[in-house]
């Protein structure tokens, strides 16, 4: 009874199974592109472009990278089982956000937020987040690739339906897991930084 229990499940699981995923088309980079120029008047149109390009790009690059063929959750079993090399959602959000800051914008900055952090009963999520230089995370859009397989979900942060975001370094700092030092008196020194 339980082998067949197992084999249902599993069935049921295989049934759910994501489509492989696929670079973005057209019509898609351009609605991220004109939703991140919305971000702000000083967001150059030329950048928002470029960052939903590459948005979309770099999805369909990690998705085959980390070898993406299961929804998310089971893909996740498989690298914590070590037979596949990455795709927890933090790994999509920092290679996500390295790659975008690789990009040098000057009216464009990324950040990280978590979700799920202050509940033990659902899993904890991160995204990667761009806004407008200088505004706060929660004033972003969330670049989310992990959620639907290795295809990219993007929506404004105070409009995502599914999560409750918070600043990254916020979380951590709650966790104690930022440690601050303290400059000595008189150094010129830099302060550490996060």
């Amino acid at each position: 009874m339980i082998r067949l229990l197992a084999l249902l499940s599993l069935l049921a699981l295989t049934a759910c199974a994501s489509a492989p995923p696929s670079p973005g088309t057209a019509p898609q980079i351009t609605a991220l592109a004109r939703e991140i120029q919305s971000l702000s008047p000083h967001v150059d149109p030329a950048e928002a472009e470029r960052a939903a390009r590459i948005a979309y790009s770099e999805t369909y690059r990690l998705a085959r990278a980390y070898q993406i063929t299961d929804p998310p959750l089971i893909h996740n079993a498989k690298v914590n089982a070590g037979t596949k090399p990455r795709g927890l959602c933090y790994h999509w959000a920092e290679d996500m956000e390295r790659r975008l800051n690789a990009e040098g914008f000057t009216t464009l900055d990324l950040t990280r937020a978590i979700a799920n952090s202050e509940t033990r009963f659902l899993i904890e999520h991160s995204t990667a987040v761009i806004t407008a230089k200088g505004a706060a995370m929660e004033a972003g859009i969330v670049l989310d690739p992990w959620r639907d397989g290795g295809r990219l979900f993007w929506s404004r942060v105070a409009t995502d339906k599914r999560y409750d975001w918070l600043p990254r370094l916020d979380v951590l700092r709650a966790r104690g897991q930022i440690s601050y030092a303290q400059r000595p008196e008189g150094s010129l020194a830099a302060p550490p930084s996060d």
